[in-house]
């Protein structure tokens, strides 16, 4: 895994089709347990919807997926559900779409779209961010090298996520670990070998609302 997308946040979004409500409900899980007592959890929430459909994938190469139609033809709900999932590439997600029969019968297609568009709804009802793998860096820098230091890094859409100033600077940095073998270059050469790394720790980030989450 060197980046992936998970659902930090889960959210639910609704849509009306022909008088059907249909609710899609979405949760981060991180195992196969996780989804499957979150669907029931669901089932017992909507006990008296018509149907509670389901789809989730779980791993760092979405090696787990699984998903019902719970009654609605075969391939109709479920399958089409996890398409969406997949589709965007989500991790470590579980989605359950309630619906209340409207009366009306939606046809084979009908359903796919109402299912495939309800969960579309809930994963922009959830907050969805991107886990890169890389590292921490802590370089320590004089007055002269720090300017140097943000221009390489803003070159690099890079940010600074802590900084000390007193006689000399310590700033902390997020990097991709495509991009640290690289960095660590450029800062040497910029700063003619001045710059020194205090660390370089393995770490799993994402950023929310342009803060640094690290995992």
């Amino acid at each position: 895994m060197k980046q992936i997308k998970i659902v930090y946040e889960g959210g639910e979004g609704e849509l009306i089709e022909k008088k059907s409500r249909f609710i899609a409900t979405v949760r981060p899980v991180g195992s196969e347990e996780e989804a499957l007592n979150f669907i029931a959890e669901m089932k017992k929430k909507y006990w008296n919807a018509t149907h509670n459909c389901s789809a989730f994938v779980v791993g760092e190469n979405q090696q787990l997926q699984r998903c019902s139609d719970d009654g609605e033809p075969q391939g109709t709900a479920g399958r089409p559900m996890l398409d969406v999932l997949l589709g965007e590439e989500i991790h470590n997600a579980a989605v359950v779409v309630t619906r209340y029969f409207g009366g009306t019968l939606l046809g084979t297609g009908g359903l796919v779209r109402a299912y495939s568009k309800a969960v579309q709804e809930g994963l922009k009802a959830s907050r969805i961010i991107e886990k890169k793998v890389g590292a921490l860096l802590s370089i320590r820098t004089d007055y002269n090298g720090i300017g140097k230091i943000q221009y390489l890094l803003g070159q690099r859409g890079l940010v600074i996520t802590n900084s000390e100033y007193t006689d000399i600077v310590t700033v902390e940095t997020l990097v991709p670990e495509a991009q640290v073998k690289e960095l660590r270059e450029a800062v040497t050469e910029a700063t003619n070998g001045r710059a020194e790394f205090l660390k370089e720790e393995p770490v799993c980030f994402a950023f929310l609302d342009g803060e640094p989450l690290i995992f």
